[in-house]
């Protein structure tokens, strides 16, 4: 059996998060500080688009039920976001074949990761595009406004130690950042339960709410009555 659990856990918010970081200090490090801003600012966003749609539906189920969309999967998201930017970084003295080549792969890898999102059935189809769209957004975005800024000179002994301080990291527990969403979604809802995806692809909350969903056209409006799971 394909080991797919041990592979999503790969793009965990533990090895992300300090990878993204890691490409911002060797730029900071390397003199290129504009870089290292729009870095640091359209992965910041990209985070909080993600965010900031799990809350929406998590608070107030707020979702696209024909899609089966309750929010964007971060795990694709980080992946196609910081993978891309990674090999960018550690490939800029290669001819540009090369460059784009890794680009690529690291979107690839992001979409590899999308897979495993939807093998051990966290994720919808829909949640798992929009999340690899989401990062490849954030990772052409950002090497596409650095093509024209000063580009950094890259310490190989910081590179190599930033890679080794990052070696037991798979072997961490996952962060619960699903726990934290859900804590903030419930203290700015003012819900006392949090709206899940039901069995058959609607979304449910554990008791009785009027659950909204966003459809393509314009918002409509359906109360749901469901037991709890």
């Amino acid at each position: 059996m394909f080991p797919w659990l041990g592979i999503t856990k790969l793009a965990d918010t533990t090895m992300m998060l300090p990878l993204a970081a890691a490409c911002a200090v060797w730029m900071v490090c390397g003199g290129a500080w504009r870089m290292a801003f729009w870095w640091t600012l359209l992965f910041g966003l990209g985070l909080t688009v993600v965010a900031a749609s799990k809350i929406a539906f998590i608070g107030w189920g707020i979702g696209i039920q024909s899609l089966d969309f309750t929010g964007f999967s971060g795990h694709a998201m980080r992946t196609t976001a910081v993978m891309p930017v990674l090999f960018y970084l550690l490939s800029q003295k290669l001819p540009l074949r090369t460059r784009t080549a890794g680009v690529i792969l690291g979107i690839a890898l992001g979409v590899f990761i999308g897979i495993s999102r939807l093998a051990v059935q966290v994720h919808s189809v829909s949640e798992v595009i929009s999340g690899c769209l989401l990062g490849a957004l954030v990772s052409i975005g950002f090497i596409w406004t650095s093509r024209t800024l000063t580009k950094p000179v890259l310490r190989r002994w910081l590179i190599a130690l930033s890679l080794i301080v990052l070696i037991p990291v798979p072997m961490a527990k996952p962060a619960p950042t699903d726990h934290w969403l859900q804590v903030i979604s419930l203290s700015l809802s003012g819900h006392k339960k949090p709206f899940e995806r039901g069995f058959s692809g609607t979304h449910h909350c554990c008791e009785m709410e009027t659950v909204r969903y966003v459809m393509p056209s314009q918002p409509v409006s359906k109360t749901v009555h469901t037991a709890t799971r």
